[in-house]
């Protein structure tokens, strides 16, 4: 139910959206490790300052009457007199732990130093509390010569890191700006070719919004896009088959109120003819007779040709054995030749072809009726089936008088036999041979340079 009611996509919306959205995230992902990083690099730097600095107060530590002392130059003492917010405090304890200079209240190391270490004088770099604010503080264990030789002092410069991640943030923001300004570019440079891009799509749109309603032609492309060609080719054969059908429609409409609307006429003066007594009663229901037939034969036969272009629409096909079907249609029509005495003949070999049961044997049905209704009384006629290199035949012959050349140009149009009940036969071959890929013609059959008859021929495409 909610793919009912959801809003179609955009595809405009939808190309912004992947585009965009995988860099955003990506810009963001990589913002805050940049932050990280840089805060890293920040923290490198000044602890080397810290490392630089507490191994300058060490350099200062002397032995003086058996007694430790510091003298801090006043380029040392300059750097505890800076900003709070990026002060560095220091704290020097004496060789045996005791407060010796410095900031007492800096949290003293509660390390110990590495005894038989090859570099006893080695930085510790560790993070503390210096009145409830965070610092970051390199000790160390300054060596000094004394009776003891492994006498050392403890010396600590700490720094607050407020210093530290402002220049972070510092360089964190400038740089999200800088990537949300390149942001904003590849959102108007996308959206620009992403619309350039669908324009095809839109003028396609226009195009076919401007057109009438019974405008089934092809669509002119020429600027389409490549990607966009096999649209608008499926878009062509879709208005090919529609106007297909709708001509078929059209055709079927015009034929029907044509043809059906004669033999109601006639069957109705016939009526009243019957009732002012013009005729004895048996004669007229005998004329009337005939005109129903007639009536029922064409509405047949246009059932027939809507039907094949119903299966013709349908597209399916399966494998279909001609000389069977053959044999069914002349069973069907064997009163019809037993009525005028034909001698009929079946020469059929067994071959298959690709189409649909019913319209092969519609096919086989109306050229073998064709036949019968022009075959004098007393004469031959058959069907003869062989298959060849290129094609399979399927050749439905007679001993009629045969066709003449102007017939044969327009002989498999609707209603244009040579008497008045042809009808809509040799139109439905017409049809079906069209739709199975087959060719089919009428030729005369001629015997000492006379016309002996006439084969319906039909030739098939070869099919494994």
């Amino acid at each position: 139910m909610m793919r009912l009611f959801s809003r179609p996509r955009s595809v405009r919306n939808y190309l912004l959206a992947w585009i965009i959205s995988p860099i955003a995230l990506f810009i963001v992902i990589d913002s805050f490790s940049l932050y990280r990083n840089t805060l890293d690099s920040v923290n490198t730097a000044y602890d080397r300052m810290l490392i630089a600095s507490v191994h300058s107060i060490g350099d200062l530590l002397r032995i003086e009457n058996d007694e430790l002392k510091v003298s801090l130059p006043y380029a040392a003492l300059e750097i505890y007199e800076t900003d709070y917010s990026s002060r560095m405090i220091y704290r020097i304890n004496g060789l045996n732990g005791e407060f010796l200079s410095g900031d007492e209240a800096l949290p003293k190391f509660s390390g110990k130093p590495e005894k038989y270490a090859i570099y006893p004088s080695l930085a510790h770099i560790y993070e503390d509390t210096y009145n409830g604010v965070p610092v970051r503080v390199a000790a160390l264990f300054q060596p000094v010569v004394t009776n003891d030789p492994r006498g050392a002092a403890l010396v600590q410069v700490a720094e607050t890191i407020e210093n530290r991640s402002a220049l972070a943030r510092k360089i964190f923001w400038e740089t999200l700006i800088r990537q949300a300004a390149l942001l904003v570019v590849i959102m108007s440079v996308t959206l620009y070719v992403v619309s350039r891009a669908l324009r095809p799509v839109d003028a396609l749109r226009k195009q076919l919004d401007e057109r009438p309603a019974d405008d089934l032609s092809p669509v002119s492309s020429p600027a389409t896009p490549r990607e966009l060609q096999p649209f608008v080719n499926a878009l062509n054969q879709l208005m090919a088959r529609l106007q297909r059908l709708l001509g078929h429609q059209q055709r079927f409409v015009a034929n029907a109120s044509h043809q059906l609307r004669t033999p109601l006429a006639v069957l109705k003066t016939q009526l009243q003819s019957g009732l002012r007594g013009d005729a004895p009663a048996h004669v007229i229901l005998e004329e009337m007779s005939g005109t129903v037939d007639r009536a029922t034969n064409l509405a047949n036969q246009l059932l027939s040709l809507a039907k094949v272009e119903q299966l013709r629409g349908r597209g399916i096909q399966e494998s279909c054995d001609l000389s069977m079907l053959a044999r069914e249609t002349a069973v069907d029509l064997s009163p019809l030749i037993a009525d005028k005495n034909l001698d009929f003949e079946l020469d059929a070999q067994k071959v298959h072809v690709l189409g649909h049961p019913w319209m092969v044997g519609e096919l086989i049905s109306n050229l073998l009726h064709n036949a019968i209704r022009y075959t004098p009384v007393d004469s031959r006629l058959g069907i003869r089936i062989a298959a060849t290199e290129k094609n399979v035949e399927l050749c439905v012959w007679d001993s009629g008088g045969g066709i003449s050349d102007d017939l044969a140009g327009r002989i498999f149009k609707a209603f244009s036999s040579n008497d008045s009940s042809g009808g809509l036969g040799l139109t439905i071959c017409g049809e079906i041979a069209d739709s199975m890929q087959a060719q089919i013609s009428l030729e005369n059959r001629m015997v000492d340079g006379e016309i002996a008859g006439l084969n319906a021929i039909v030739r098939f495409p070869l099919h494994a």
